[in-house]
């Protein structure tokens, strides 16, 4: 399984060295969305499971071959003599919530290393993957975290496809042993008939016993950092309006 991050689509090995990541400081709080950090339209439905539809080997040939000719961005599906299938598949990471990240450095050594930094993900960011028809969405999603050195458990994170009907977007969560390829060629390569999108679970409140004590601490300084940022506001504000009921009342009693 390779993989690209991009700011908007593109593709590279997993042995390269080199890649280009973009992560942002977290600098609002981890109780509410960052600005910009949308989470669902108004029109985004959500949409049941539907049931799968299993191919034979001429079937899946015959995709295979009808989803090539439709590629325009030269992201084919290569089928293998054994049956198994490789392609790509474009991940939009929608996270709500700052991601905890490992240094390079730190790599295998102990989880709770202190070389770890909470950051948000930039809006926009598009992961390209290429995986085979095997490859589960589970796999899919530690790849991802992993291509990123993010320490948080995948149990927190859910895989969602989204698909557009009329006026409408629909998304369904996707169960953990489900084929995410297997999707895009049932659904084409355009985008717009078929994407996936990366949350965290919607669980209703927040599952503090799925962190970890480092980000629970780095949690309570963005904690005192808003805190702390909040009251300069407060204190500035209350200040002009002092000023300003000062300045009415030398208005009022300025002798005349």
């Amino acid at each position: 399984m390779t993989w690209t991050s991009s700011m908007s689509s593109g593709y590279s090995s997993l042995e390269e060295e080199e890649s280009e990541e973009f992560f942002f400081t977290a600098r609002t709080s981890f109780f509410r969305r960052p600005p910009g950090k949308t989470r669902a339209a108004p029109q985004d439905v959500q949409k049941e499971t539907e049931p799968h539809v299993y191919l034979s080997k001429e079937e899946v040939k015959e995709k295979i071959q009808s989803y090539n000719s439709s590629v325009t961005d030269k992201l084919k599906m290569t089928l293998n003599a054994n049956g198994i299938y490789t392609g790509f598949i474009k991940v939009q990471m929608e996270l709500c919530r700052p991601i905890t990240v490992q240094s390079s450095q730190s790599q295998g050594r102990c989880a709770h290393s202190n070389n770890e930094t909470a950051f948000y993900l930039p809006d926009g960011c598009v992961n390209t993957l290429h995986i085979s028809s095997t490859n589960t969405v589970r796999e899919v999603i530690e790849a991802l975290l992993k291509k990123f050195f993010v320490a948080d458990n995948p149990a927190k994170f859910a895989l969602y496809k989204r698909c557009h009907k009329e006026d409408q977007v629909y998304t369904c969560k996707l169960s953990d042993r489900e084929h995410p390829l297997y999707l895009r060629l049932v659904a084409g390569p355009r985008t717009e008939m078929l994407s996936f999108v990366l949350r965290e679970h919607e669980t209703g409140e927040v599952m503090w016993e799925a962190f970890s004590i480092p980000e629970l601490q780095n949690f309570l300084r963005i904690l005192d950092k808003e805190e702390n940022e909040q009251l300069q506001i407060l204190k500035k504000r209350y200040a002009a309006y002092r000023d300003k009921l000062e300045e009415a009342l030398g208005g009022v009693w300025k002798p005349g």
